[in-house]
């Protein structure tokens, strides 16, 4: 086992950049007899293909595959820089470790970082430790699991007494390298403790390396102090590492099932009696799933192709879960397993090809599967939640057509207006018969579907243009070519069932199982496999495609395929409209990427609309117009013409300030939520980032980030905004917006419930660790911290007095501190706020749902929830007197910040900064530009005395 030594750490070494450091680890790994000259190129060659930055202020430098040959033994080299590395992406390194490794010796050592990884502040006391040991305590100091696995099992141990009976367990875990010498000597001189039922423990703390356990059962059957010995338990441990085996074993004993591990006739009994691994005796390795959004469709498809190289069996196993391994030649079954970034997976192979297949997935799972990917820091994957019995929903009164005339909000998927007939197109039942001919039959007929289906999917991706489109049908031809569908449909052939009742049920099992997963985007995946089972099971039934209209027309289904969206003809579909769906299915995707208006989850209610109904969709607004009059058509024609020739305008002019003709200055930022956003954000004119929603970072990973994972997604943000201002939100979850890893009790009205500052104010240490790390991140550039759902005072000045705790630590040239101004509490107490605050930032999407009463996801008050309602705007105007009577600025982060209707009217009621999507950031600052503000703070005065959203929305039209 490769272990770390005072010797191989050379402390205060500075250099002036990442090459320099590189260069220098390579002349003492060279010089320490570990490689020959060349290992530079290496190092070098691997910082390429990724970062090799861990987090915490550490980097493992280490060379590619093909300069291992270079690689005289295996060992490292550390090099402490009290002053920092930039390591890449303003990510600051203060310990270098160099690995040479020939194979995979030096894994345990890089667990042991990773593990290291999860403790708080490592990089600060990294970069001011002054002796070796120093480091190396801060690198070994973190909490180790306890093992157990199937080589500390022995099984009818030959033994004449318990004391020869312990010796054999000290073999077993010296072997698998757990204790050392000392160990042996102490645990000799313990006299062993019965359990009862033949179970004996005996357990020492001295010469632990790794807390193990090694349990021994011996060949025939010993007595002990007149008891007698079945079974014998072997701990190494320190600290509470074996806790979690005390649970279980207590567990065992209470309930009389002691014989589960007297009686055990395979190691795999025993793991199993004491909550081990139980794996398949084959060749395994372990690696942790760095790719941001988990193993979902892309990476997956690309472990399938490199799994398929090889003949044999390979499977994957997600590590502390119940589920089994599968095969990692199916992309539906890599897609049920739902892992997540930070979760580790296991890889087993079949012997005849463990050494080759092994080390080719694992070493392209850690290089992300063809995407980029961060380094992790040791995180426990937080267990499953257990599932919960839904409620019986109450009986849902029949859809009903929506009246011509009316509008209807739905979930914006695809910007931009479309005008035209409704062309329905509804899925029709399929009879087929649940028998079939004969199993050879039936498997030609779903041979030859298969082989149509498979030509309709390559010709779809041979004539795409857009990669998106692209990516999405070469998963849909990895599905129809997935052999643990087919062989399951063959299983029910072989039983007499027909091809298509086969077909049907397993790819409905496989939808149904992906729906079950805790992530959304993952779920809905769903929607490829029935995507590709309808395919199929239409060239079964020999059901012909539905002829459209040739005149441009507005598709109407229950739910959208890619398929559906990618067959179309843009210059025949003027636009798209589904009853059910989200903004993240990948119908959407296809429709975003083909340039095609789109709405999602306008409700049952489309479903029933004539054909032939004219409809108005504004795919950007998110609403539709049924039957609009010639008027209204015509108006918004002309509207189009105009937006085109504004957009076009404002795109060439986007980078100059958003100033209205009587020069009246309006700061223009960009709502963010993620770090990769932020250099685009610029591109597009923002003015800085009036809306970091941080929690993005958490919803990445198993368990909460740690401060150097913040801490460099932050730096990030800082580092494209080039000195621009940057206000960042603390964590806004809880409520309707769960985190896997930290459940909150069931609330009949979450978005009443403990959410945002409620939620991280009991949480301290949470809170901390984010704060600190904002702070960390600024370096002295203009940071303005935003605190979510403030509802008192108290919770302000609690939020408050802890940052400003922190900032004496970690002092800041440009410090604001504000609130999300949403809740009408806090418009209430705005004077009183606004003394002791910064800035007020509001957000109108939950300000007005709180203000009118009415959740704006509901499918049928939605439509009310409008942000342009007096009673809304009042609040706004109430909040903006406040601020400015006591000289602080106030924002608008909200969806209102975006809408160009409403710009007119905050400019007018004073709102000194906007912040939106990137996207709509040249329109809103050509907007300003367009207005006199004279005249907006009049058109204001008169929207606050309307009575409704459309009169105001009439009166904004008209400006």
């Amino acid at each position: 086992m490769l272990e770390l030594t005072a010797e191989q750490v050379s402390m205060g070494v500075a250099v002036p950049d990442k090459e320099a450091a590189l260069a220098l680890l390579a002349r003492e790994l060279q010089a320490d007899g570990l490689v020959r000259e060349g290992y530079l190129k290496g190092l070098q060659a691997r910082e390429a293909q990724g970062v090799t930055y861990l987090g915490q202020g550490i980097a493992i430098p280490h060379g590619t595959p093909e300069t291992r040959e270079l690689v005289e033994r295996t060992g490292v080299r550390l090099l402490q820089f009290p002053d920092g590395v930039d390591w890449g992406q303003g990510q600051m390194v203060y310990l270098a470790i160099g690995i040479a490794a020939r194979s995979d010796e030096h894994l345990r050592l890089l667990q042991m970082l990773t593990r290291a990884l999860g403790e708080a502040d490592l990089a600060d006391a990294l970069r001011q430790a002054n002796t070796p040991d120093a480091i190396l305590g801060l690198l070994q100091s973190a909490p180790k699991e306890l093992e157990l696995d199937r080589r500390l099992i022995g099984l009818d141990t030959p033994a004449e007494d318990v004391d020869e009976l312990i010796i054999q367990g000290v073999r077993l875990l010296r072997r698998a390298d757990c204790v050392g010498r000392e160990f042996a000597a102490e645990v000799l001189g313990e006299e062993p403790m019965p359990l009862g039922g033949g179970l004996w423990w005996v357990s020492s703390e001295a010469g632990v390396l790794r807390p193990a356990l090694a349990y021994l059962k011996p060949e025939r059957p010993l007595r002990h102090r007149g008891q007698p010995v079945e079974g014998l338990l072997c701990l190494a441990s320190t600290g509470d590492a074996h806790l979690k085996l005390l649970d279980r074993l207590c567990e065992l004993l209470l309930s009389g099932r002691s014989g589960e591990l007297t009686q055990a006739r395979a190691s795999r009994d025993v793991l199993e009696a004491l909550g081990g691994e139980a794996v398949p005796e084959w060749p395994a390795v372990r690696v942790r799933l760095a790719n941001a959004h988990g193993l979902h469709a892309r990476p997956a498809r690309e472990l399938v192709q490199l799994a398929k190289q090889f003949e044999g069996d390979v499977r994957v196993r997600l590590v502390d879960s119940d589920g089994p391994a599968v095969s990692a030649k199916s992309l539906s079954k890599l897609l049920s397993l739902g892992v997540y970034r930070g979760q580790t997976i296991e890889l087993l192979a079949e012997p005849a090809i463990a050494d080759r297949a092994l080390p080719l997935l694992r070493a392209a799972i850690e290089q992300g599967l063809g995407e980029p990917v961060e380094p992790l820091s040791e995180v426990v994957p937080a267990a499953p939640l257990p599932t919960q019995a839904q409620a019986d929903m109450e009986q849902e009164p029949p859809a009903q057509a929506p009246l011509l005339g009316s509008w209807l909000h739905a979930v914006p998927a695809a910007p931009g207006v479309a005008i035209g007939p409704v062309h329905l197109q509804l899925a029709c039942a399929l009879e087929y018969p649940s028998r079939g001919e004969s199993p050879a039959i039936e498997r030609e007929r779903l041979a030859a579907a298969l082989a149509e289906a498979r030509a309709e999917v390559e010709a779809l991706v041979a004539r795409s243009e857009a990669k998106a489109v692209r990516d999405i049908f070469g998963a849909h031809l990895e599905m129809l070519a997935d052999p643990a569908l087919t062989d399951e449909v063959h299983a029910r052939l072989q039983q007499g069932e027909s091809a298509e009742a086969a077909w049907a049920t397993v790819i409905e099992e496989a939808a149904v199982a992906q729906e079950r997963l805790q992530d959304a985007v993952l779920a809905e995946r769903a929607a490829d496999l029935r995507d590709i089972g309808r395919r199929v099971l239409g060239r079964l039934c020999g059901v012909a495609e539905v002829t459209a209209p040739d005149e441009p027309y507005v598709l109407v289904m229950a739910e959208m395929t890619p398929s559906d969206v990618a067959r179309l003809d843009r210059e025949r579909v003027a636009g798209l409209l589904t009853a059910r769906g989200g903004a993240t299915a990948h119908s959407a995707i296809v429709a975003r990427a083909l340039g095609i208006p789109a709405l999602v989850g306008a409700g049952d209610g489309v479903l029933l609309l004539a054909e032939g109904t004219r409809v108005l969709l504004d795919g950007q607004r998110g609403r539709l117009l049924v039957g609009p009059d010639d008027a209204q058509v015509e108006h918004a024609r002309e509207e189009q013409h105009r937006r085109a020739e504004r957009l076009r305008l404002a795109e060439a002019h986007k980078l100059e300030p958003a100033r209205t003709r009587d020069g009246h200055a309006v700061e223009v930022a960009a709502n963010l939520g993620d770090s990769a956003g932020a250099a685009k954000a610029m591109a597009q004119g923002a003015e800085g980032v009036g809306l970091l929603r941080t929690e993005f970072i958490f919803m990445a990973q198993p368990q909460a980030p740690d401060l150097a994972t913040q801490e460099a997604e932050y730096r990030r943000v800082f580092d494209a905004l080039d000195g621009r201002p940057l206000v960042a939100r603390t964590l806004d979850v809880g409520g309707d917006k769960p985190l896997p890893y930290w459940p909150v009790p069931h609330e009949d009205n979450p978005f009443l419930g403990v959410r945002g500052i409620r939620l991280t104010l009991r949480r301290p240490q949470l809170m901390e660790t984010q704060l600190r790390a904002l702070l960390r991140a600024s370096d002295g550039r203009p940071l303005r911290i935003m605190f979510p759902m403030v509802g008192g005072v108290d919770e302000w000045r609690q939020a408050r007095e802890m940052t400003r705790l922190l900032a004496r630590e970690i002092p800041q040239a440009d410090l604001q501190l504000g609130i999300m101004v949403e809740v009408p509490s806090a418009v209430m107490l705005a004077p009183v706020l606004a003394r002791e605050v910064d800035f007020f930032s509001i957000g109108t999407n939950d300000l007005t749902q709180y203000c009118l009463a009415i959740d704006r996801g509901h499918p049928t008050l939605s439509a009310q929830a409008d942000g342009l309602h007096p009673a809304v705007l009042r609040m706004i105007d109430m909040t903006v007197r406040a601020a400015h009577a006591e000289g602080k600025w106030v924002g608008v982060c909200g969806e209102l910040a975006g809408d160009p209707l409403a710009v007119p009217l905050l400019v007018g009621l004073g709102v000194d900064e906007l912040s939106l999507s990137p996207g709509g950031i040249p329109e809103v600052k050509a907007r300003v530009r367009e207005l006199q503000y004279s005249t907006a703070v009049e058109l204001a005065a008169t929207a606050l005395t309307l009575d409704g959203a459309a009169a105001v929305r009439a009166l904004a039209e008209r400006f």
